[in-house]
């Protein structure tokens, strides 16, 4: 974990809160936004040498990966993808494994909050065992069960990009504090 310049921070900011009004204003994260991010996070890197071009292509390409795949099972729409892969060009691959894990953490929380809210301990907890199976199986979880697809008016649906912003300004705080 390294503090990013304060160009960098002022990116990853921007694109985060952007992107968390729109997914809850209007369920979305557009293209205009997560595409310059992407191309000005790289040049950032590249022009500030900080986390340098490498890294942050990796940064990219990791979160695009590993975001492209819970699209593909139907758990994470793709401005979501799209948004963290920014995220990942400006922050490089490093700091971007710290924001997936405070990314992961906000999003565990809130969907807990969630499920305890509309009452759905027992159905969740079954979905989680029909996830395992499925992808056991080798088969995608949301063909088993609507439940689990985004898609389903029934599915549970937690705004993703704003536990990304939650995730990106909380390592932004925590990486100010430690190398203040």
């Amino acid at each position: 974990m390294s503090l990013p310049p304060p160009a960098t921070s002022i990116l990853l900011t921007a694109l985060v809160v952007i992107g968390a009004i729109w997914d809850i204003r209007w369920r979305r994260i557009p293209n205009w936004l997560t595409l310059p991010g992407v191309v000005i996070g790289l040049a950032l890197s590249w022009f500030l040498e900080v986390p340098g071009l490498g890294s942050s292509l990796k940064g990219m390409g990791v979160a695009f990966a590993i975001y492209f795949v819970l699209y593909l099972l139907h758990g994470m729409g793709a401005g979501d993808v799209k948004l963290m892969a920014a995220v990942g060009a400006t922050a490089g691959l490093t700091n971007w494994f710290g924001i997936l894990f405070l990314t992961a953490l906000f999003g565990g929380a809130v969907g807990i909050l969630m499920v305890a809210t509309k009452g759905r301990f027992r159905s969740t907890l079954f979905n989680m065992l029909r996830i395992v199976g499925s992808l056991g199986r080798g088969r995608a979880p949301y063909k088993d069960n609507p439940d689990l697809d985004l898609a389903s008016g029934t599915a549970m649906r937690l705004p993703h990009g704003v536990m990304i912003a939650l995730g990106t300004l909380s390592f932004l705080v925590v990486a100010f504090i430690h190398y203040r």
